[in-house]
């Protein structure tokens, strides 16, 4: 899976303990996973002057500080308690999502919580929990996708560790993914998922954009820019998929005609990939993604995490600062949803 497709997914995830309803068996799966984690978790400072560290994860925990560090003073984000410690998990993802969708929508299917709002995913720290959930989604007749998560944000609440799942990432994705995940400690607003991921991701890559040209990397530059690129048009790929789909879906049209078209369109988008994929010199990177068999749940997982960042990144632009940047944000956050999807949401090149 590509870089970037594991970012999209890792920002689906929000905390399970903090978000959790009171339903039992979800709380108490939340709360044992957390306490691991914290339980696990050791000052970064710590970790690095212990001569039993290797230096590939003391090279990575220092270049974490110095993200972080830089986070703070040149971006403006909360220095808070985040990624100053690390945990070694003993394990792949630190989490794993489960999307489901019904047979006829390309709307993932929201649970509502306290802290983040009503959200289209569940969280789980035990794969098992989070397939026990699927199974039974798919069983009254959903779509249904689970994702390994390599990280999560508990929005400033508790002190998130880095962990080891991160740790092989580019050296852009790594810091990237820092600086998105303090955005969304700077600016969160509840339910609100598509502008709080473009919020993120405006920040994440103006952040990136600084952090290699303070360090004399403008060469590196172009190559970022080549990956934002092919992030944009796969992301459009898939809005014009669920487009198709969601338009049937509305067609009236009878049960039996609604699959056979739906198998179709998604066969479509595989094509359609195929022709991207040959346009970009056969780049490779969304392969995996496009290797299964598709559904509504994977279409809904991903696909509209852009639709808002072409908008953000213009209210930037014209901020001419990331600090009038973050209060105009914040201004628009605070408008009901119809009125900030009108100001930024709509489709806009920069």
């Amino acid at each position: 899976m590509s870089e970037i497709v594991a970012d999209l997914a890792r920002r689906l995830l929000l905390l399970g303990l903090l978000a959790a309803p009171v339903s039992g068996c979800y709380l108490a799966q939340a709360a044992a996973g957390q306490a691991d984690v914290l339980a696990r978790s050791e000052p970064l400072e710590r970790v690095v002057a212990d001569p039993r560290t290797p230096s590939e994860v003391r090279d990575r925990l220092e270049l974490a500080s110095q993200a972080r560090q830089f986070a703070v003073r040149e971006l403006g984000l909360p220095e808070g308690r985040s990624f100053r410690s690390y945990a070694d998990l003993d394990r792949p993802y630190a989490v794993w999502n489960v999307v489901a969708a019904p047979e006829f929508s390309v709307e993932p299917r929201r649970w509502c919580f306290p802290v983040a709002g009503c959200v289209g995913y569940r969280g789980y720290f035990d794969p098992a929990a989070a397939e026990s959930k699927a199974r039974r989604l798919a069983q009254r007749g959903d779509d249904v996708t689970i994702g390994g998560v390599a990280t999560y944000s508990t929005l400033g609440r508790l002190p998130d560790p880095l962990f080891n799942t991160m740790l092989a990432w580019s050296e852009t994705r790594f810091v990237g993914t820092i600086f998105h995940e303090l955005a969304h400690e700077q600016l969160y607003v509840p339910g609100a998922a598509e502008f709080n991921e473009a919020f993120a991701s405006v920040v994440q890559q103006e952040g990136v954009r600084r952090w290699l040209v303070a360090r004399g990397r403008t060469a590196e530059l172009g190559a970022y820019e080549l990956m934002l690129a092919r992030e944009a048009e796969f992301a459009a790929l898939l809005r014009a998929a669920r487009n198709r789909l969601a338009a049937l879906y509305a067609s009236g049209a009878d049960v039996a005609q609604m699959r056979i078209a739906k198998q179709r369109e998604l066969g479509r988008l595989k094509f359609d990939y195929a022709q991207l994929r040959s346009r970009w010199g056969g780049y490779a990177g969304y392969d995996g993604w496009f290797a299964r068999v598709l559904n509504n749940a994977h279409l809904a997982s991903v696909a509209t995490y852009q639709d808002c960042v072409p908008g953000l990144r213009a209210e930037l632009d014209a901020a001419e600062s990331l600090p009038a940047f973050y209060a105009r944000a914040a201004q628009l956050g605070a408008l009901p949803a119809s009125e900030w999807r009108a100001a930024v949401c709509s489709i806009r090149e920069r």
